[in-house]
């Protein structure tokens, strides 16, 4: 009996839902404008779907794996390199977690004055302050367990996705239904619109676009369940691309439609979802009704995710440790089976990034913009093991067996790991320049570009010491032993 019920478009439709949201049409808008329509285009064609299709192939293949992308690379290589996999996974939702209070703070603003007033004209000392008391509060209530908040936040997420499609239809017909609605961006029948200018600047946001299009490896799972995986895998992956196309592509116009392209408000990446369902709201009759809703889900959604990206990150990390890279103290466990000194360690690294923008950060929207850019740089890190593994699959394919495969032929298969791999390093590199205007605050961009720097430095070699700490503790340990043996 054929168990293998799920069809392509319901692959699709599971993935699209997991690698969508209406803040990577913002977030893309703010930084490029009118002309991100075109690199939408670009990124989708040239990343999207390869990276798509190669975790595609790799949970085809290693479809019993319960490890992700780690359980990939110690299959492919070595248990180092599976447990610096694991690591980054870990480590690079860091600045995630420290986003995340700030964009509660912004949503539930939102919600209580109809602005962004309330986190806008606090001094970034209060910012940082009460933004570390939500973020200690969701860390502690952590270790008693949230399952009711992670429920509620599905649903959430749920609305959400479709509250960003209602945005869609609402934007682009606007102008037939409203009659007193303007389009703010001239010009946008103009094909030469749409064209970005390929200068240094525009490849500074491309980490934004990587960033925003990730997390095709949470796919892997449903591929050995689709029904003939080696057709309708590929099938599923090519429509998904289809929908985030369509999605971004509409997105991002109708966000020119609300903004003008070429005056954008300094505000637009934390305020401008909100800002726009409220202008278009007013203009369908119904007030601040669709911002409120859109606020209230964001927050609940934002909730949720700060709740889940605490525990599971963790739990992948440490919850089958291997004692040669992992010290005890870090793998320690209470009665109740939570991982205590990993919850220690995660409250004071992203303390740390919370409250890092005193030294060097002026307001709240330079802020948003400061830690988006920041996860757009260390996010994808974690992709790049995805990309590492496939190569390595490649490199011993005789070795494997896969009910679907991306590319057949070897060559060809390692060029296309290869691309990836090198599209994502570079554009991680390049977005650690900062997207502010050097003249006008020199302190400020010298205080981005170090911390975009040494952020994923930084994170990455406390990632390499551990293994040294766990080899001390292990030698101690022998040395223990032995001493106790010989005085028996």
């Amino acid at each position: 009996m054929d168990t293998k019920k799920i069809r392509w478009f319901t692959v699709a439709f599971i993935a699209f839902n997991m690698v969508w949201g209406m803040g990577n049409v913002v977030n893309n808008f703010a930084q490029q404008g009118i002309t991100v329509v075109t690199s939408w285009l670009l990124i989708l064609a040239l990343y999207f779907i390869p990276y798509a299709l190669i975790v595609g192939q790799l949970g085809s293949t290693f479809k019993d794996s319960k490890g992700g992308v780690s359980s990939w690379v110690e299959n492919t290589s070595t248990k180092r390199l599976a447990y610096y996999a694991a690591w980054t996974y870990w480590v690079v939702h860091i600045p995630y977690l420290a986003q995340k209070p700030q964009a509660i703070l912004i949503a539930f603003g939102w919600v209580g004055q109809g602005n962004g007033n309330l986190v806008s004209q606090m001094s970034m000392t209060a910012v940082a302050l009460i933004s570390l008391a939500i973020f200690l509060a969701f860390l502690w209530l952590s270790t008693k367990g949230l399952n009711t908040l992670k429920v509620i936040g599905g649903l959430a997420g749920t609305a959400m996705f479709v509250m960003s499609l209602l945005f869609i239809v609402m934007a682009i017909g606007a102008p037939f239904i409203a009659k007193d609605f303007h389009i703010a961006t001239p010009d946008m029948g103009n094909i030469k619109t749409y064209i970005p200018k390929f200068d240094f600047s525009y490849f500074t946001t491309i980490s934004m676009l990587v960033f925003a299009v990730g997390g095709a490896e949470k796919i892997s799972p449903y591929v050995n369940q689709t029904k003939n995986p080696a057709k309708e895998f590929p099938r599923g992956m090519f429509l998904l691309a289809g929908m985030v196309g369509i999605c971004a592509v509409l997105g991002s116009i109708a966000m020119g439609m609300i903004f003008s392209s070429g005056n954008l408000p300094n505000d637009l990446m934390a305020n401008g979802a909100y800002a726009a369902f409220q202008i278009l709201g007013q203009h369908f009759g119904v007030g601040n009704f669709l911002m409120i809703v859109y606020a209230l889900t964001n927050g609940v959604g934002q909730i949720a995710a700060l709740a889940f990206s605490i525990d599971a990150p963790l739990r992948i990390l440490l919850a089958d440790a291997d004692p040669e890279f992992v010290p005890a103290w870090l793998r320690k466990k209470t009665n109740k089976g939570t991982l205590k000194n990993g919850y220690t360690l995660t409250g004071i690294l992203v303390s740390i990034i919370i409250l890092l923008p005193l030294l060097g950060i002026g307001d709240m929207n330079e802020l948003v913009k400061w830690l988006t850019n920041l996860n757009s740089v260390v996010m994808p890190m974690r992709y790049l093991w995805v990309f590492f593994a496939f190569m390595m699959l490649n490199r011993a394919v005789k070795h494997f067996q896969s009910e679907y495969k991306f590319i057949k032929q070897k060559r060809l298969a390692m060029i296309a790991g290869a691309w990836c791999f090198l599209f994502t390093l570079i554009a991680c590199v390049l977005g650690m320049v900062p997207k502010l205007d050097y003249a006008a605050n020199p302190s400020a961009w010298w205080f981005q570009l170090a911390s975009n720097v040494l952020t994923p430095i930084v994170l990455i070699l406390l990632g390499m010491l551990l293994p040294f700490i766990a080899r001390r503790e292990q030698r101690k340990t022998s040395s223990l032993d032995l001493n106790s043996l010989n005085v028996e």
